[in-house]
């Protein structure tokens, strides 16, 4: 039987709304991916950091991103068990929120990971989110900023992205589709403009602190747009998009966001 997560959840809402004494817990998010996902250091860095800025109203974050995670080397390597010990340690004071970001190295050969075996690895994550008591959201693979001749954005993450999909629709729960928007993004402001969001000069994969904050603001409009009031909390009480970021993206316009300072990694209480 396929458990549907949506499902659950529009009951879980309805009960709340239904109970003049429910107060809504404000989301936790915890992000769970590889590079791209991850911090501005080393070689990685992702939207994860940029995304936590745009949290309001007692709302918080950790990014768990890890350089170089495979669904297998993420679970096996100890950074799946602290994703799911937070779930534990801050459901009770928030509705929590797991975000499920891979694809840029389990496609790799050299990882020996088959699609089926990335699309039963991403089905038994958000079953250990919702067993643990938090709400999974899948989330498809952050596009690579490499051009072909013709000036189009190479789509060479196709195939993990419709999995991805694939998987979210089987089995009822969240996602958003990342890898679409930030291509149709990437397309609109074309090959130099993208490099500008490059950590370094010759990596067209990761993101520096600007464009972390773009993308983040991506991933927030995103999340904002699917999950809504789903959740039995509105999301949009507790996400902002910087208006003229989010104005930019809707309209296909470049942008280099400046002036955001230190971007966090943790805004949730220890």
């Amino acid at each position: 039987m396929v458990f549907n997560f949506k499902l659950l959840l529009a009951g879980l809402a309805s009960t709340v709304i239904a109970s003049p004494l429910a107060v809504a817990k404000p989301p936790a998010f915890l992000l769970a991916g590889d590079s791209t996902t991850a911090i501005q250091k080393g070689n990685g860095g992702g939207w994860g950091d940029g995304f936590l800025t745009t949290l309001r109203n007692g709302a918080g974050g950790i990014n768990y991103g890890h350089n170089g995670a495979t669904t297998v080397s993420f679970l096996e390597g100890g950074d799946w068990a602290k994703v799911l010990a937070s779930v534990a340690k801050y459901k009770a004071d928030y509705t929590t929120f797991v975000t499920i970001q891979f694809g840029h190295n389990d496609q790799k050969p050299s990882k020996n990971i088959t699609v089926d075996e990335f699309k039963t690895n991403l089905k038994n994550f958000a079953s250990d989110v919702v067993t643990a008591g938090a709400t999974p959201i899948l989330v498809t693979s952050l596009s690579r900023r490499g051009f072909t001749d013709a000036g189009v954005v190479k789509e060479d993450l196709a195939v993990q992205v419709n999995a991805t999909i694939e998987v979210a629709k089987s089995i009822g729960a969240f996602y958003i589709d990342l890898n679409r928007a930030s291509t149709d993004y990437l397309n609109d402001i074309g090959a130099t403009n993208a490099a500008t969001y490059n950590r370094i000069a010759t990596d067209f994969t990761h993101l520096n602190a600007a464009g972390s904050v773009l993308f983040g603001n991506m991933v927030s409009g995103l999340i904002r747009n699917e999950v809504g009031t789903s959740s039995g909390i509105d999301i949009k009480t507790y996400t902002k998009q910087n208006a003229t970021i989010a104005a930019d993206i809707a309209s296909g316009t470049y942008i280099l966001p400046s002036g955001f300072g230190t971007l966090p990694n943790n805004t949730l209480p220890a």
